[in-house]
């Protein structure tokens, strides 16, 4: 799927940051970010989606939007005081579940019809990246969708940028490209599972027979 690269980030670097803030990267307050889950949000291509898996949900913002758009919900994150954070956020929300999970090594059992990848896939070095996106592929159903966007500039400690990811993304076999949105800042995709056929999932204009 992708190229030889950089190490993984190491979990230590995702402690230290939690350590010295509870939203180390301001989710809650930066309208940069507020702006990018309603663009993560309007991009799905389904109205409603039965079951939901957001990895790496940090503090829980782009979750409680998520979970308006969805019957359930389950976010995990590594980070312990994170995944606190975020059960606060949702406490309201019956239909979300929160729990402590490490990705790809991980992972929730059963089928999911929406796989949220949201500034995550940049800390994974290429063999993880690579377990990554089979276990998402894999846990995926037919006709399901994947949304990933990213952030597009150089980090030092992500492994690729937006644009690089896009273009792993964009070679899976299993994924059909739905969507795409590039901006300087991010990269936003949605990706649908292939049908049994091999074709892509009809679009939102063909749901509802306009097409």
């Amino acid at each position: 799927m992708s190229t030889p690269s950089a190490p993984s980030t190491p979990s230590s670097y995702f402690e230290a940051l939690y350590r010295e803030a509870a939203d180390p990267w301001h989710l809650a307050e930066r309208w940069y970010e507020h702006r990018k889950y309603e663009l993560t949000v309007a991009s799905l291509p389904q109205r409603r989606y039965r079951r939901a898996f957001e990895p790496a949900c940090s503090v829980g913002e782009l979750t409680s939007r998520l979970a308006e758009r969805c019957d359930s919900l389950l976010a995990c994150d590594r980070v312990p005081s994170a995944v606190e954070s975020a059960a606060r956020r949702t406490r309201d929300l019956p239909n979300v579940e929160v729990r402590r999970l490490t990705v790809p090594e991980e992972w929730p059992d059963g089928a999911f019809d929406l796989i949220v990848l949201s500034e995550l896939l940049y800390y994974f070095d290429t063999e993880t990246l690579d377990r990554l996106l089979t276990r998402a592929v894999d846990a995926l159903e037919p006709g399901g969708t994947v949304v990933a966007v990213h952030w597009n500039h150089r980090v030092a400690e992500h492994v690729r940028t937006g644009c690089e990811l896009a273009s792993v993304l964009a070679s899976v076999p299993s994924l059909a490209v739905t969507g795409e949105h590039f901006e300087e800042d991010f990269v936003l995709q949605t990706f649908g599972r292939r049908l049994p056929d091999g074709s892509a999932p009809p679009s939102p204009a063909a749901r509802e027979g306009l097409v």
